[in-house]
């Protein structure tokens, strides 16, 4: 029987045995269960944008009063969800047009050849191909997308049978929706956010904005995310010293209580007594509270002014930006960019070297949960290391620290490289979050998940030092050692991987590091108490640190 280019009969409609077999043992072959022509399968996309469009939310707000992750209780699904069937293959490839076409094609070589050379160029081929055919579907990102689109998009599921049994568990195991409420994404959550104007796109060297009618309306934009971030930085202000002053005032009341209270005079019994030395103690003390209080009230005060000068500022730009249709619904041009953002991490997490693989494939795929860098399992390890390194998510603002986490995008790549993109946005450095990644099939993905934070970290202390990061801060210090010791190479690399090194080897007391290095951590990025503690006792070089802390703090030098 004579078989078209696309693997299906043009006359009877029948699926080449040869592509039915990738399949699987249920993939219809006979008539009785035919296979529409290819060009049915495809599909019309006219009703794509229309399906996707979503007004613009008003602006990402970041809770700043949370100080930490809450535990992760479930890691799966269980049991596992039931998310391949016959008809999987057929409903992820439908209404994909051309580039459909040519990724059946061309995973039909990759998966028959039998001599390398064949196999490696429908390889080579299929990468670019399949990130063609992502580009349309991303465009039909809705609550209503097809689950195996879905999948396509998130984990590079495309064929069930190029995966194993076990492994197409797993697949399900893995918890679809956000129970964390941590900004923790995967590839098509993001893309959904982006595309709704919940979260801003992932900024470029050729700076896109949703529905940019002129320069007049990016800076209107711009400037509304800038007054935004100061809002709510003010907010978080007021928060803060508000929660300082009702301590002080608890602490007031105790001591109200505790003077009201004498004892009898030691000689004549009948009589009360002076202030015992504890109470005189506790006068001191809220004389110094009582200054404060009086401090916090000013400050309070003075932060309310400038949050309503914000507020009212908020509201004219966003008058501003409604009458000059700067915030209308974003077209579909914001989500394939995005895309193609996306498409440059799957590649920087990889490396020059690595594996590219678009496609969810058997030999590339963890065989255990615990591998895969899911929501859950990335949580757990951001969680662990910002117990390491309580600073990781800290940001200044007028005298306080605010804990902001950054956006974390789980991208279906097989590389060993976590990577930051952006340390906050570009036209909001107050509060807004950054960008991370982490390959969610590497070979270590707690490593890969470190070496992302890593990056993050390295990036924000650079942006805080400015033109001067080679002198001041943390990047400064390390820059001075990396050119006192004449290394080669990119710096930040070398940052990383000493990063790594501190959190996964000298938290536990095994001195790995350079003694210079260890010195400008033990500062600049300083263990938990606890911690410190525990490694006083594991060797001198800690313990020789643990006296220098002692003597700053004695000299109230640190």
């Amino acid at each position: 029987m004579a078989m078209s280019d696309s693997g299906f009969d043009p006359y009877s409609g029948e699926l080449d045995p040869e592509i039915a077999s990738l399949l699987g043992p249920d993939a219809p072959i006979g008539p009785s269960r035919a296979v529409p022509d290819f060009e049915a399968l495809m599909g019309d996309r006219n009703n794509r944008k229309e399906q996707r469009e979503e007004k613009n939310a008003p602006g990402e707000k970041v809770d700043i009063s949370i100080k930490t992750f809450n535990p992760v209780t479930n890691f799966k699904e269980d049991p596992p969800l039931r998310h391949f069937d016959a008809e999987y293959y057929k409903t992820a490839m439908k209404n994909e047009g051309d580039n459909a076409k040519k990724v059946h094609n061309l995973l039909a070589s990759f998966l028959n050849a039998t001599d390398p050379e064949t196999k490696s160029s429908a390889r080579l081929k299929l990468v670019p191909t399949y990130w063609e055919m992502l580009n349309s579907m991303v465009l039909g990102l809705s609550p209503s997308m097809p689950l195996p689109k879905r999948l396509c998009i998130r984990f590079g599921a495309l064929l069930p049978t190029m995966i194993t049994p076990e492994q197409r568990e797993i697949i399900g195991s893995i918890i679809m929706d956000n129970r964390l409420a941590e900004p923790i994404h995967y590839m098509d959550d993001w893309l959904k956010k982006v595309g709704s104007g919940e979260a801003a796109p992932l900024a470029t060297d050729e700076e896109f904005r949703p529905n940019q009618k002129s320069d007049g309306n990016n800076a209107l934009i711009q400037k509304l995310e800038h007054v935004r971030g100061k809002k709510a930085a003010h907010e978080s202000l007021i928060s803060s010293r508000i929660a300082e002053m009702k301590n002080l005032e608890r602490s007031l009341s105790t001591v109200s209580d505790q003077l009201q209270h004498h004892d009898r005079h030691p000689t004549i019994r009948e009589m009360d007594g002076p202030y015992n030395p504890q109470q005189r103690q506790a006068i001191t003390n809220s004389q110094e509270n009582l200054k404060r209080l009086l401090q916090l009230d000013r400050e309070i005060q003075s932060f309310y002014e400038e949050l309503e000068k914000h507020n009212e500022d908020v509201k004219q730009l966003e008058i501003k930006c409604r009458e000059a249709g700067a915030n209308s619904t974003v077209d579909s041009k914001a989500v394939v960019k995005e895309l193609q953002s996306m498409r440059q991490m799957c590649k920087m997490s990889a490396g020059r070297q690595g594996n590219h693989f678009p496609v969810l494939y058997k030999n590339y795929m963890p065989h255990r949960i615990e591998e895969i860098g899911t929501r859950e399992n990335t949580l757990t390890t951001m969680s662990q290391v910002e117990r390491l390194d309580p600073g990781l998510f800290l940001r200044a603002y007028k005298g306080s620290f605010n804990r902001i986490v950054p956006h974390v995008i789980l991208l279906p790549s097989y590389g060993d490289f976590g990577l930051c993109w952006e340390p906050f946005e570009k036209f909001n450095r107050s509060t807004s979050r950054g960008r991370i990644a982490v390959p969610m099939f590497s070979k270590n993905v707690r490593l890969a998940t470190i070496y992302a934070l890593a990056d993050f970290r390295w990036q924000v202390a650079k942006e805080k030092a400015s033109y001067r990061w080679m002198e001041e801060g943390l990047t400064g210090w390390y820059y001075t050692w990396f050119s006192e010791k004449k290394l080669k190479g990119d710096v930040r690399l070398y940052f990383i991987q000493d990063y790594i090194t501190w959190i996964t080897k000298e938290s536990e007391g095994t001195q790995k590091l350079d003694k210079e290095i260890r010195g400008i951590f033990w500062r600049n990025m300083p263990f938990p108490q606890d911690v410190k503690d525990t490694l006083k006792n594991r060797g001198f070089v800690y313990n020789e640190l643990y006296k220098k802390d002692l003597n700053r703090a004695m000299s109230d030098g640190y």
